[in-house]
């Protein structure tokens, strides 16, 4: 075993690296022996960035600051007893110590592994495992398929900016005019603007943090687009709206529905109400996906039959979902793109909307609605939000704005008082009054979905009958009580983690949930983790455990049901054994809550440092909120690290789309 082996497979039991980078490299070194030790440690560490969410490694920025590359892992864990003390990220400094940029790329291209990709206009032909991309100045090492991904992005940008959609003023001011006849709250109407822009666009990114109307835009967009077809003798558009995640899909679509109720169309487009779609779906559903493959039903042989697509909550959406989704709209295609640029990235590799919105002054497709609505009535998360997402706040400012507008325990949420701070101690394992203060948190937040199903269920009937419509109304008022409020986290594992405040809220709400003992029981609140075709559940959506009625002579019986809202205002009730890829969901990380509202959220963070506390997961966490944020937290360098980062994702699209266009 190599000295390289030995570093790595160390740096794994650090938590630093993960099985699958060592495969990689091992895997390059097997099908070319002549490889050098800088060519196999750039393949492990171009791995592991894209397990971090990279596109690809930048290998002057890695030269540079070699200590931020390899992160300590997240567990809060003590390591196993063979790993040293010594910090990966160190280690790996000292490897790089005397190395240059021009040695590296020698090295690397001196291999049949790695093709050079530098500063070429367009992407030629080759089937090498490593691409070497970006500049001579700024070269960027990728793993194939993502640098593939990248230019397919880069290609349909490229064509859909260059076909514009000029319209003549006298088209379509008449009908802008008609669609926003009231007073803009700010100098600018950014909503008129964003819609006089998208309807001249083949390629559109409308942005904006919460509440700053999005969806009312997307609304009376499709009400100019369908009315400007309606004018010039044209069918109607065909419409498709979808999401990343079945929750964001069920939420949109309730959004638009409730828009399309309270905006007063003028006369004129009356006609086109009925051709504004509110039926929203997955990415995955909307391309058709293949079960157990990478592939879709749509792509570039077959295409989507569509004049117009809109994706939401687009932060979310990761490069390779994205550039499948490009690849399978025909050029005539319109493709818009909703979002809050200030969210948290895709889970998995690229920052897509953050990329394409840092370049957008250059190709003007981008349009950012500034003012929001949504915290008038409770400000005090607005003010906090913005101060986060500013990256300048110190914990000081932070604890004033909390002051402001802070709330006493069990208080209601009114204007004045919607934000709560908990600093806990800093003892490990959290000590008792610690574990009080949470318990009682939880026991506020989710003791009304939990009346909701003892004191709202439907009765039993002798002969064991079911009332249908009776069980989903009492399912839709569980759900609408348990939106009420969510307890977030920043990472999985540790005293503070997801699986730590699962366990302390199931011991705590025991005398609430009957027979929490077992696997299954009701109330038992369950996040689906991967995708069930044949059930139509999504990663992300939300069910709930609920006991189904059975008939009063056999009383000494429980039959329970999972119960998902199937994103039309109904119920899809499940056999919770059909369910295999499901966790408890008392606690979800703060990436789990994207495409989600509740009424309050509660955000703990843990003790100590991590890489994945930023300022856009605070960010995201409090603008899950829309009446109440409570922070909690023990270390106030932890809280101050988490302000001051911001998420720093490698990738090559931002300097492509500048250019183009």
């Amino acid at each position: 075993m190599s000295q390289l082996d030995e570093r790595l497979i160390h740096w794994i039991e650090a938590g630093a690296l993960r099985p699958l980078d060592l495969a990689l490299m091992r895997f390059i070194q097997e099908q070319c022996p002549e490889a050098s030790a800088p060519l196999l440690l750039a393949t492990a560490l171009v791995s592991e960035a894209n397990g971090r969410g990279h596109v690809c490694l930048d290998l002057q920025a890695l030269l540079e600051q070699p200590e931020q590359q390899l992160a300590k892992n997240e567990r809060d864990q003590p390591l196993p007893l063979q790993a040293t003390s010594t910090d990966p990220g160190q280690e790996l400094a000292e490897l790089l110590q005397g190395w240059t940029l021009t040695s590296w790329v020698q090295a690397l291209l001196a291999s049949e592994a790695v093709s050079d990709e530098r500063d070429q206009p367009a992407p030629r032909a080759g089937s090498t495992p490593l691409v070497l991309a970006g500049s001579a100045t700024q070269p960027l090492l990728y793993l194939r398929r993502y640098w593939l991904y990248e230019r397919q992005i880069q290609a349909y940008l490229d064509q859909q900016l260059q076909n514009t959609r000029p319209l003549a003023e006298a088209r379509i001011t008449p009908l802008l005019d008609a669609l926003f006849p009231e007073a803009p709250p700010t100098a600018i109407d950014y909503q008129k603007k964003a819609c006089a822009q998208a309807a001249q666009s083949s390629f559109a990114i409308i942005t904006g943090g919460p509440g700053t109307g999005k969806t009312t835009t997307v609304v009376r967009l499709l009400a100019l687009l369908q009315g400007l077809q309606q004018q010039a003798g044209l069918p109607p558009l065909s419409i498709r709206l979808a999401a990343p995640t079945g929750k964001a899909a069920a939420r949109l679509s309730e959004s638009l529905a409730g828009s399309l109720q309270k905006i007063a169309l003028p006369e004129t487009l009356q006609a086109c109400r009925d051709h504004i779609p509110t039926e929203v779906t997955t990415l995955h559903r909307l391309l058709g996906s293949q079960a157990g493959t990478r592939h879709f039903r749509h792509h570039a042989a077959n295409p989507l039959p569509a004049d117009l697509v809109i994706i939401d909550e687009a932060s979310m959406v990761d490069v390779e979902m994205l550039a499948k989704l490009m690849l399978a709209l025909t050029p005539q295609t319109r493709l818009i793109l909703l979002g809050d640029k200030d969210q948290l990235a895709s889970v998995e590799a690229g920052s897509v909307l953050g990329d394409l919105c840092r370049s957008a002054d250059a190709n003007q497709y981008t349009s950012l609605l500034e003012h929001s609505y949504r915290f008038n009535d409770y400000p005090g998360i607005g003010a906090l939000a913005q101060a986060v997402n500013s990256g300048q706040a110190s914990v000081k400012e932070i604890k004033a704005i909390f002051e402001r507008y802070q709330r006493q325990d069990e208080s209601p949420f009114t204007r004045e008082h919607n934000l709560r701070l908990m600093q806990l101690t800093r003892s490990r394992p959290p000590a008792n009054s610690d574990q009080d203060a949470l318990k009682k948190l939880l026991r506020q937040g989710y003791k009304a979905y939990l009346q909701v199903i003892r004191n709202e269920q439907p009765a039993s009937h002798a002969d064991g009958e079911v009332n249908r419509e009776a069980l989903d109304v009492w399912a839709q008022q569980v759900f609408a009580a348990h939106r009420q409020f969510q307890l977030l986290t920043a990472v999985r594992r540790g005293p503070w983690g997801v699986e730590a405040m699962n366990e302390l809220a199931t011991a705590t709400l025991k005398d609430l949930l009957e027979g929490s003992d077992n696997l299954w029981y009701s109330g038992r609140p369950v996040l689906v983790t991967r995708n069930d075709y044949s059930l139509k559940l999504m990663n992300g959506d939300i069910g709930i455990c609920l006991e189904w009625p059975q008939a009063t002579k056999n009383p000494g019986r429980r039959l329970l049901r999972v119960a998902f809202p199937d994103g039309q205002g109904g119920i899809r009730w499940v056999l919770p054994s059909r369910l295999q890829g499901v966790e408890t969901v008392f606690a979800m990380t703060v990436h789990k809550s994207q495409g989600s509202e509740f009424t309050h959220t509660a955000l703990v963070l843990p003790d100590q440092p991590s890489p994945v506390l930023t300022k856009e997961l605070l960010y995201t966490g409090i603008t899950r909120s829309s009446q109440a944020f409570t922070l909690v937290f023990s270390e106030e360098r932890v809280l101050q690290s988490t302000l001051s980062n911001q998420v720093q994702r490698a990738s090559g699209l931002m300097t492509a789309t500048g250019t183009g266009g």
